[in-house]
């Protein structure tokens, strides 16, 4: 279930009723006369099945609701209504499935804004992917993949694609990029830093590594890996059941792999340095193409999902 909350001008409410009201999606509707104050008008309380959310929503970007007020969907972790209950059995699909496009699309954009924190994040988680090297440590390596805040940007490429976004597509892939290049920057200089102090050297790279030689060592499973991981994160972020994020950040080696270039490039190893880079470019990309295909997909399904609900509500209009 979503909670729809819109603010609109005096002009706009009646025709927004009619629509919300007419659905059969729209389990409960109220409506404040001049409660809103900016842009002078009502405010309208709605709960919708989360399953038909979309066409609501396309409706009411038809009135501009958007452009004239504005429009906040909200998830309802808990509800008790038999009016609810009855609104979702006419919606078909499941809730759980069912994808609401604005929030997703909102989500990508945040996710792909290039700012201060996003640069530290991924810096950091670069700097401990580093010192895992160094010590050979696999416990390091999972909490720097953990750390590393890029697979929300690399989902947003598939969203952009979908969605035919193409400013998304340009945030998206210029925040990995400089992401990527100041995070290997800084783990670069504080690798010579530490060369410099004694504390590391060549042989920490070129000694046998056991637990950390995959991060350098691409090969036909670290695709199918990128793939499989990158389709479970998108279908985690759209939905409706978050869970599975965590596996995917410790499936894939994105982080792992720039802290092996920083770190080989302060140590002048370009051995490692190529390959690191190559398995880098390897999962990021098998996570990319494996969003946009399952988005794809699921846009697909819901398009056929929508026409069929359309052809339930006239049914159920005729039946009224």
């Amino acid at each position: 279930m979503q909670r729809l909350s819109l603010t609109v001008p005096s002009h706009l409410s009646d025709r927004v009723v009619a629509v919300l009201s007419d659905d059969p999606a729209v389990s409960s509707l109220a409506v404040l006369r001049g409660a809103s104050v900016r842009p002078e008008g009502d405010v309208i309380l709605a709960d919708v099945a989360r399953e038909a959310c979309n066409d609501v929503v396309d409706q009411l970007l038809a009135l501009d609701v958007h452009r004239e007020g504005s429009m906040h969907l909200e998830p309802v972790s808990t509800w008790v209504s038999q009016a609810g209950y009855e609104a979702e059995q006419l919606a078909p699909g499941s809730s759980a499935d069912s994808v609401v496009w604005p929030e997703v699309t909102q989500r990508a954009y945040e996710d792909s804004e290039l700012n201060w924190t996003f640069l530290t994040f991924l810096s950091l988680a670069t700097i401990i992917a580093a010192i895992a090297i160094v010590l050979d440590s696999q416990v390091l390596v999972i909490g720097a993949m953990v750390l590393g805040p890029e697979f929300g940007a690399v989902a947003a490429l598939g969203v952009a694609l979908v969605r035919r976004r193409p400013r998304l597509l340009w945030h998206a892939g210029r925040t990995l990029t400089v992401g990527f290049l100041v995070a290997m920057a800084s783990t670069t200089v504080l690798a010579l830093l530490a060369n410099w102090l004694g504390w590391i050297s060549l042989e920490h790279v070129t000694a046998s590594r056991p637990g950390t030689s995959f991060i350098y060592s691409p090969d036909k499973w670290s695709f199918v890996v990128a793939v499989i991981a990158g389709a479970a994160g998108v279908l985690s972020l759209t939905s409706a059941r978050v869970g599975g994020l965590a596996g995917v950040f410790i499936s894939v080696t994105t982080v792992p792999a720039a802290g092996n270039v920083a770190l080989s490039l302060a140590l002048g190893d370009s051995t490692e340095v190529w390959g690191s880079l190559l398995q880098l470019a390897v999962n990021l990309t098998g996570m990319a193409v494996a969003g946009w295909l399952m988005l794809a997909a699921q846009q697909t399904i819901w398009s056929r999902v929508s026409r069929r609900r359309a052809a339930l509500v006239g049914r159920w209009r005729a039946s009224d």
